[in-house]
């Protein structure tokens, strides 16, 4: 199969929208001849930080000289983006030889009865066939959605589960209460397995706690008070950690934000406890080089200064209050805000947190047909701050916040992550 063909055949798919529970995935592996076992995984689950928590664990692995797999999700740019192996991501005549193998498998399943899988289940599928394929020795599996029933979930063993910050996502899926929410985060804990968490609410961990007794888990709750937090600004940070009797002084990241620390922090505490289990080798100096060398796409990305123009991928209430109180680190006058939202997000939460900040507010649409049209969005905005104005190009919408700005403000564009891959195609093609 060609790239174009297999990108098509994958997109196609979304008519077959989503579905949580792995009967289907676990057909199709299995006519693949079960390509996601005895694979060594690191499965990353929560509501925010679990792109970033994987990346800075991949490179430090990187560093240490193993092949280390990654698959994330969503894409900002190309779907590649997705698939990765060392920073690589998966080259197009590779997705499009594999993306035929699961196809032909699919057309089996069809005839067998069998329901036809999402496309998430098929790209979560692309991505356990190539891995087998290269040999990786290790792959960092991020979940999608919830845990439990994520197609991610079809393995059986991991190294360690990491459950990043959990909060309300998802909730019309998940649950509309923060113990519900972390009982299906909290579906990807192993028997007898490792649990390395994120320190929760009460709520939300006393259900990582009750999960992990029941299969047997040792669950270990990330010590961020050992944090010293040295410099923070624009640019990244310096941070000290403490990790029992040892002190790991000024290591440094580029990402931007206070939350960054602690993914950052969330990441080292995951591999010193593999480490200190035998399961990696790994340096101090490889720790320090795969953490700086980090860089995540769309998490608090500056893509351009004087005026500087910063793209969050907040999109949910937990990402648009951390996405507030980072823009302490930007020194700036006026705030121009470009915002998207998809509907089925906590719109009104959202707006009332991030909105009274803007000086101008300019409102577009997510390319996406779960979009919140920008007059229903404009509605909202108006309760909030009434400098607004609607422009549901996208392209056109970043050309009027680049017109409305002078040097000295910043400019925001924020809501979806989908919005947001889109609009650094288009600053990046015009820088």
């Amino acid at each position: 199969m060609e790239y174009l063909e297999a990108i098509n055949y994958i997109n196609d798919k979304n008519k077959f929208g989503s579905r949580l529970g792995l009967d289907t995935i676990g057909k199709l592996l299995e006519l693949l001849g079960n390509p996601h076992l005895d694979m060594n995984y690191i499965h990353i689950g929560g509501t925010n930080g679990k792109g970033s928590t994987s990346s800075y664990i991949a490179n430090t692995l990187k560093e240490a000289g193993y092949k280390v797999g990654l698959f994330t999700s969503p894409y900002l740019e190309r779907f590649n983006e997705r698939i990765s192996i060392n920073g690589e991501d998966i080259p197009d005549d590779k997705l499009g030889k594999i993306t035929g193998k699961v196809k032909e498998k699919i057309e089996i399943m069809l005839n067998e009865g069998y329901e036809h899988p999402t496309t998430f289940e098929i790209v979560t599928t692309i991505a356990f066939v190539y891995f087998k394929e290269e040999n990786v020795d290790y792959t960092i599996l991020e979940v999608g959605l919830g845990g439990r029933s994520d197609s991610t979930n079809i393995i059986e063993n991991s190294l360690v589960s990491v459950i990043t910050t959990i909060d309300y996502d998802h909730v019309e899926i998940l649950g509309n209460t923060l113990d519900k929410i972390a009982y299906e985060k909290a579906g990807i804990i192993k028997d007898n397995g490792l649990v390395i968490s994120y320190p929760q609410e009460e709520e939300a961990f006393n259900v990582l706690e009750r999960v992990s007794q029941e299969k047997g888990a040792n669950l270990i709750k990330c010590p961020m008070e050992n944090i010293i937090i040295k410099e923070l600004n624009e640019f990244g940070g310096i941070f000290d950690f403490k990790y029992n009797n040892q002190m790991f002084k000024n290591i440094k990241i580029k990402q931007l934000g206070k939350y960054q620390i602690y993914n950052a922090t969330l990441a080292l505490f995951t591999l010193l406890n593999l480490k200190d289990r035998g399961i990696v080798q790994i340096s101090d100096e490889e720790i320090r080089r795969g953490f700086e060398k980090t860089k995540w796409k769309g998490r608090l990305e500056v893509l351009k200064r004087n005026p500087s123009f910063l793209i969050d991928g907040a999109h949910n209430l937990q990402g648009v209050k951390t996405l507030v109180s980072s823009l302490k680190l930007f020194n700036y006058n006026r705030l121009i805000l470009g915002l998207g939202i998809l509907g089925d997000k906590d719109v009104e939460h959202m707006v009332e947190v991030l909105t009274p900040l803007a000086d101008e507010i300019i409102i577009t649409e997510v390319n996406m047909p779960r979009r919140l049209e920008a007059e229903s969005l404009e509605r909202i905005v108006n309760k909030y701050n009434n400098n607004t104005l609607i422009e549901k190009n996208i392209e056109k919408a970043v050309e009027r916040a680049f017109n409305k700005a002078n040097k000295d403000d910043l400019i925001i564009f924020a809501g979806s992550l989908y919005l947001i891959g889109d609009v650094r195609k288009i600053v990046l093609k015009n820088t």
